[in-house]
């Protein structure tokens, strides 16, 4: 199956350049493809703002008609899957068997291997990224070969979240535990005084934690607490009031809250509490940008500060901005590569030359807090920290991989391999 080009990404602010998308339906096709192609990337849901995943001239590889098969082991308790399937169309299978994802993004429709490779997150002050989970991986590489990297070998930490510069992922084995229950807990209108006051003993107050904001008015729109079931939620917190009805997190901005998953303390299942949005719904706003920023936890509350302080600029453009916490982890090109990170993260109006103009003055805002970007969001980055040390390692490794550049784009060459 071949889609022509003239493709666009999930929110329509781009037009992949690729020559052609072609969808193999086994593997063994997806190997010559590769094998035989001077440029391919890998395209998954299509849910990044960026042109990481184009293919300028060259192919775009979209797995999502091979027959890969998704494979619960209840001995090892590990979930392995293709590298086409998104979270929600696994995680129902997953919980039937009595097993759980200990964490998960805002939104089920992306693919789990895109959102691996991209360094994306849920929430949780003891909770890593979702690549956190990823155990193993089979990796197609330049030469059309599958290769298997596992936990414990040397290079897995620059192989998990690999920015599609390595090769495309077409299986990856995910840890799971027990199943288990979550509620979710609105609450309006928390002062930002009292926001920075209490940040950590908020952030410990949920299993996952999600503040937002618009960043100008005075207060922190709403707190959302998810917790794992039991648990004992209190009736307001730091003055902050129970919501009297259910809460999209764009609320403020006059956003119905028809997609969100339940909350109102309503027990469910782990896969319907911990994304923010119902798989059956379009994920989020809708017609939206997105950019998101990571910042060392022991700077955020400064770098909260900082971003006040253009809070009337970023609300003209913002629909609404999120605030969760994110613990460190050990892969190269996690943005919590060394050290937990708070994400600030920012759901933009459909206006991208004025979001475009804007993004310089907000990183310079950050970048004395060593900000990282999220790797398939809108960035800048002139001013953020993009040359430490597991992105130098990461480009030793690509070398080795990918030596002529067969997995490259110009959105790599330029933030990545400079």
């Amino acid at each position: 199956m071949t889609e022509t080009a003239g493709s666009t990404n999930w929110a329509g602010n781009l037009t992949y350049r690729a020559r052609e998308i072609i969808a193999p339906r086994t593997l063994g096709e997806a190997q010559d493809l590769v094998a035989g192609a001077a440029r391919v990337k890998a395209l998954g849901s299509r849910h990044s703002f960026n042109p990481i995943a184009d293919s300028p001239d060259g192919l775009q590889l979209d797995l999502s008609a091979a027959a890969i098969p998704t494979e619960i082991d209840p001995a090892a308790a590990t979930l392995t899957l293709g590298g086409a399937a998104r979270y929600g169309d696994v995680v129902a299978d997953v919980h039937q068997a009595g097993f759980a994802l200990a964490n998960l993004a805002s939104l089920p429709h992306i693919t789990v291997a895109g959102s691996v490779a991209t360094g994306t997150h849920g929430s949780g002050q003891r909770l890593p990224g979702l690549a956190s989970a990823v155990s193993a991986v089979e990796l197609l590489t330049a030469d059309g070969e599958l290769r298997t990297f596992a936990r414990g070998d040397d290079v897995f930490p620059g192989v998990v979240v690999n920015v599609g510069a390595l090769g495309v992922l077409t299986r990856l084995t995910l840890d799971l535990e027990p199943a288990f229950e979550v509620r979710q807990d609105v609450f309006d209108q928390l002062p930002w005084p009292v926001a920075l006051a209490h940040f950590d003993e908020i952030q410990a107050a949920g299993y996952s934690v999600s503040m937002f904001t618009n960043w100008e008015r005075d207060v922190v729109d709403q707190v959302l607490l998810k917790n794992r079931v039991p648990a004992d939620v209190p009736d307001t917190l730091f003055g902050a009031v129970r919501a009297d009805g259910p809460r999209h997190p764009a609320h403020a901005a006059g956003i119905p809250a028809e997609n969100t998953t339940v909350q109102g303390g309503v027990p469910g299942p782990w896969y319907d509490r911990l994304p923010h949005f119902r798989l059956e719904f379009a994920p989020s706003v809708g017609a939206e940008l997105q950019s998101e920023y990571f910042v060392p936890r022991a700077h955020a509350t400064a770098a909260f500060e900082a971003l006040r302080g253009i809070g009337e600029r970023i609300e003209q453009l913002v629909v609404v901005a999120e605030i969760r916490t994110v613990a460190g982890d050990d892969l190269w090109l996690s943005p919590a590569s060394d050290g937990d990170r708070v994400a600030v993260h920012f759901t933009w109006q459909p206006r991208q030359p004025e979001v475009e103009a804007l993004l310089p003055a907000l990183e310079d805002r950050l970048a004395p807090f060593a900000a990282r970007p999220h790797w398939g969001k809108l960035f800048h980055g002139a001013a953020l920290e993009m040359d430490h040390a597991g992105i130098r390692r990461f480009r030793a490794l690509a070398a080795e991989l990918d030596p002529a550049g067969k997995f490259r784009n110009p959105f790599l060459e330029k933030h990545l391999f400079v």
